[in-house]
């Protein structure tokens, strides 16, 4: 029984793959660039694009089961291309955000909210798989610790709970593999301030960090350098959320795989450890 993981060098669906080879599980990846696909010799490689719906066919062929990210367009077409392949299960890629009150309006929880509701209508089985924050995001601050030695931070006592993608993978993939009790918001084992979150990156990389604080108009300007203005907003007002109390820590990565979540200290010693 085939499963289709669609972006399968993704930080989280290369685990999904992996995990889904170790467990024993026939795997077909799909990537939207085959020829850069770098992942483990036998594993089929297809080009599947959610936003280009004539690619969906040929790559759910034979499918059963499917691991995809929630597409910000195109998730329409995917429920349709998924229901007309006879795909028996969908595991969604979503975001903790849907079941934060505080988020109501926020543009990525309503982006999220909007694919959920696609699949909730498609008659498809399906999960979702809801992270609130990654601890990948944290990646985003690597440039300037490797330059510079300092990361810019808004709010830097604003505490959230990252949660290591291995982790998010091992949800999904107890998921896919029959697991019914994967519901809930998923984060880290534990709430730490952004402060904190670079202290222990600086400890992991062997060198002090400076943090410099900037004023939600700085970081306003500094985030619109990559993101639209509506996105900037929707990253502000999560991270201000946070710096009030807003962002949780759960218990559901414990109770779905029976073990602790991995910690943000171990994740930051894999990723930013020195040679």
């Amino acid at each position: 029984m085939t499963i289709l993981v669609i972006g399968a060098r993704g930080s989280v669906g290369r685990h999904v793959v992996d995990r889904l080879l170790a467990a024993g599980e026939p795997v077909r990846a799909s990537v939207r660039n085959p020829a850069t696909a770098d992942l483990p010799a036998g594993v089929p490689v297809v080009a599947a694009d959610l936003t280009r719906p004539e690619t969906l066919a040929p790559a759910l062929r034979g499918v059963r089961k499917v691991f995809a990210y929630a597409p910000t367009e195109g998730a329409g077409d995917f429920a349709a291309a998924a229901t007309e392949a006879g795909v028996e299960h969908v595991v969604l890629l979503s975001s903790g955000s849907v079941l934060l009150p505080s988020a109501n309006g926020n543009l990525i929880a309503e982006e999220h909210r909007a694919v959920e509701v696609t699949m909730a209508a498609s008659g498809l089985h399906w999960t979702p798989i809801r992270p609130l924050v990654l601890a990948t995001n944290a990646l985003n601050w690597a440039d300037d610790i490797r330059d510079e030695g300092v990361v810019h931070l808004v709010h830097p006592e604003a505490k959230t709970a990252p949660i290591h993608e291995r982790d998010v993978a091992a949800v999904a993939v107890a998921a896919l593999l029959g697991q019914d009790d994967v519901d809930g918001m998923l984060t880290g084992p534990r709430l730490l301030s952004q402060r904190e979150q670079v202290e222990l990156i600086g400890a992991a990389a062997g060198r002090p960090v400076r943090i410099e604080e900037l004023a939600e108009t700085e970081a306003r300007r500094q985030f619109g350098q990559f993101e639209k203005p509506e996105v900037v907003d929707a990253i502000l007002a999560f991270i201000v959320d946070a710096a009030r109390g807003g962002s949780p820590a759960t218990g559901t990565v414990e109770r779905v795989l029976g073990r602790p979540g991995i910690d943000f200290a171990q994740w930051a010693d894999e990723h930013f450890r020195l040679p």
